[in-house]
């Protein structure tokens, strides 16, 4: 639902932006590729740098490039082979930016606890998208769930930006929290592949 509704508000400004760069020339594929250099560059600057409120903010930014790609790609036209790069660039963005969280709690905070939870999430986010993408390419159904990728992104900045401006354990409770969205998302996304095996069979 979160997913739905704030793609909807931004693409108010995505989708001007993404018309202005279409009629200049610019690829979707340009701007998914710099959105993802983008975000993994910031993750690894600031976070493990202990710069949590600013790198929560450049991250932030850089990930409005995932919408700005899409809104470019409807003024030019999608392309198989962008949608392959789009996918693949998600999943390098979710593991760096996770990894980076958990160099944070592990190294720099000493957070075991917290480092564990960003490790949960870490994976689980790759299974959330494996599922769908596996799912998907069997011809079954699995998508939706608690945590899609802007729900993840949103409590995981909130987490970070609240613990940069000095907000005691923020980042532990965001993440645990987190962590038990996806987990809950892993299954649920299990589940509606399953009844989409089993319609299939009726």
């Amino acid at each position: 639902m979160f997913n739905i509704v704030a793609r909807a508000a931004v693409s108010r400004v995505t989708d001007p932006v993404g018309v202005w760069l279409a009629r200049h020339g610019i690829a979707p594929n340009v701007v998914t590729v710099a959105g993802a250099v983008g975000t993994v560059a910031a993750s690894l600057w600031f976070l493990p740098r202990d710069q949590l409120f600013a790198g929560s903010l450049v991250v932030a930014f850089f990930l409005l490039f995932d919408l700005l790609d899409g809104a470019v790609a409807r003024v030019k036209g999608t392309t198989p082979y962008g949608a392959v790069l789009d996918a693949c660039c998600d999943r390098i963005v979710d593991g760096v930016l996770f990894g980076s969280i958990t160099w944070w709690c592990l190294l720099v905070a000493g957070n075991r606890p917290a480092g564990i939870a960003a490790l949960i999430c870490l994976v689980s986010a790759q299974v959330i998208s494996y599922i769908k993408a596996r799912a998907e390419a069997g011809g079954l159904v699995a998508d939706g769930g608690l945590a899609e990728r802007a729900e993840r992104f949103a409590i995981t900045l909130v987490g970070i930006g609240l613990q940069g401006l000095g907000v005691p354990h923020a980042v532990g409770v965001a993440l645990w929290l987190l962590a038990a969205l996806t987990v809950i998302t892993v299954v649920q996304r299990l589940s509606a592949a399953h009844r989409s095996a089993r319609e299939r069979l009726e």
